[in-house]
């Protein structure tokens, strides 16, 4: 379990949220298959997900109707999407990592790593 914003969500619900996050942020509105097409993973693996994110008031969403962040859920999904962020630019620009291993490892760090290390990794880069 992957303690964010002080709610306790495993690291593929984090994928979720973030996935929901990036997507509402180019589109008006996220569905159940934007979500799917985005992760490639199948459409009722994500409505079970969406449906826990829901129990834990990080989304609102009807059955077949849009998928919308809760303050708190946008909080934790930007959260992860900056850390997730952080940590591919360090690999890329410190690193030299190409973008697609990057991108892949970043996936894979960003539910490990605390708030502090992202932070002076940006620092890091900054200087």
């Amino acid at each position: 379990m992957v303690v964010s914003d002080n709610i306790n969500i495993s690291s593929a619900l984090e994928d979720y949220l973030e996935a929901v996050y990036e997507i509402s942020k180019t589109k008006n509105s996220v569905r159940i298959t934007d979500i799917a097409l985005k992760l490639g993973i199948s459409k009722p693996s994500v409505n079970r997900a969406v449906n826990t994110l829901k129990k834990q008031g990080l989304v609102s969403h009807e059955p077949y109707g849009d998928i919308v962040l809760t303050e708190q859920g946008r909080r934790l999904g930007e959260s992860v999407a900056h850390r997730h962020s952080m940590i591919k630019k360090f690999l890329v620009n410190v690193l030299h990592l190409t973008e697609s291993d990057a991108e892949a490892e970043a996936c894979q760090i960003e539910h490990n790593i605390s708030q502090n290390t992202v932070e002076k990794m940006k620092s890091y880069m900054e200087n």
